[in-house]
């Protein structure tokens, strides 16, 4: 009777040990199903957050370039502004005047089809279904001549992990508007 009893316990003993680990692997599996959900509803406001975040840092850039512009007053004036670009691009549209950001993104800026003035910076959401192309843009045609390595051309400033050195010289005045130059490093 001894040895049964004790083989009974050891059986039970092991089927005991064997649960815990069964039970253990459940717990975790459901842990990892309840963070891939939380991670899944989370990840994508996340993105549209940062997304924002670009959005308002570009539009402090063009505010910054419009700022630089405008107190520009000498012919030879050269001003360098660093630029740094972590999403979208920054184009300097040198045939129509313009310095333009553009940039696809989950988030919804404004409501999609309108323009939004803000300070002199006109904003439009094109919707795109389930994200948006977001464009920022500055008009300089009325006062400004913009140029880009001193020819009309469009230029394009694209993501990269270290920040653009944009350098604007004034130089003079042609057609009664003032010509800015802006080069790269």
């Amino acid at each position: 009777m001894n040895k049964r009893g004790g083989l009974r316990r050891d059986l039970l003993s092991k089927n005991f040990r064997g649960q815990i680990w069964v039970e253990t692997v459940i717990y975790l599996l459901i842990a990892f199903v309840m963070m891939g959900l939380i991670l899944s509803f989370i990840r994508p406001k996340i993105e549209e957050l940062r997304d924002k975040v670009v959005i308002d840092q570009s539009l402090e850039i063009i505010k910054d370039i419009d700022n630089l512009i405008i107190t520009m007053e000498n012919s030879g004036n050269r001003r360098l502004l660093e630029v740094g670009i972590s999403k979208g691009s920054l184009i300097i549209d040198s045939e129509n005047d313009k310095i333009i950001f553009e940039m696809d993104s989950e988030y919804t800026y404004s409501e999609p089809g309108a323009e939004v003035q803000i300070g002199n910076v006109i904003a439009i959401t094109e919707s795109r279904g389930k994200n948006s192309k977001i464009t920022l843009s500055r008009d300089f045609s009325e006062e400004y001549n913009l140029t880009y390595n001193s020819k009309e051309v469009l230029k394009t400033l694209g993501k990269a992990s270290t920040p653009y050195k944009l350098f604007f010289t004034n130089e003079g005045e042609s057609s009664n508007k003032i010509i800015i130059n802006f080069e790269t490093e």
